[in-house]
């Protein structure tokens, strides 16, 4: 929205930084080789560890750990304390990925707006000039409205811009 008193944006990132931002998730994902994907279902039935179970689940470690010959032998205490630690791990890392996530799509979402608020006003600066008659106005007014007559919707109003 560079022409108008309300923009928050004004920035595009240059081909070197995007190309940087992918080699660096690139280099995540080859760091974490382990990473799974799973299905609908198994996120939904797969038992999981909240604040409350998660306490049991290091005391569990603890009595393990100091009594692994009350256990069978095909009970693998290495293995869960493996499971418990990458999940540790993954805890501290999802929590700062979630957060550059969420500014990601906040920005996304700002700039798309911003972007269709300056399409919005641009028909109607352009529906204007149509009615006032300067030339070639029309045809460039029809050509932004044909997108709205599609849809069997009137163009929506472009926001009111506050006044400086």
């Amino acid at each position: 929205m560079s022409n108008l008193t309300n923009n928050r944006l004004s920035v595009v990132m240059t081909a070197t930084q995007v190309q940087a931002v992918k080699d660096a998730l690139q280099t995540i994902l080859t760091n974490m080789p382990f990473l799974i994907g799973l299905t609908s279902e198994e996120r939904m039935t797969l038992p999981k560890i909240s604040v409350s179970n998660k306490v049991f689940t290091e005391d569990a470690l603890n009595v393990v750990s100091n009594n692994t010959g009350l256990l069978p032998g095909y009970f693998s205490a290495s293995g869960f304390q493996q499971d418990l630690e990458l999940y540790r791990q993954l805890d501290e890392l999802t929590t700062m990925a979630k957060g550059i996530v969420e500014r990601m799509d906040d920005t996304q979402l700002l700039a798309g707006s911003e972007a269709y608020v300056s399409a919005l006003t641009a028909y109607k600066l352009f529906g204007a000039a149509a009615d006032a008659g300067i030339p070639g106005a029309d045809t460039l007014y029809d050509q932004l409205k044909e997108r709205f007559s599609q849809y069997g919707n009137p163009a929506p109003k472009a926001p009111e811009q506050p006044t400086v």
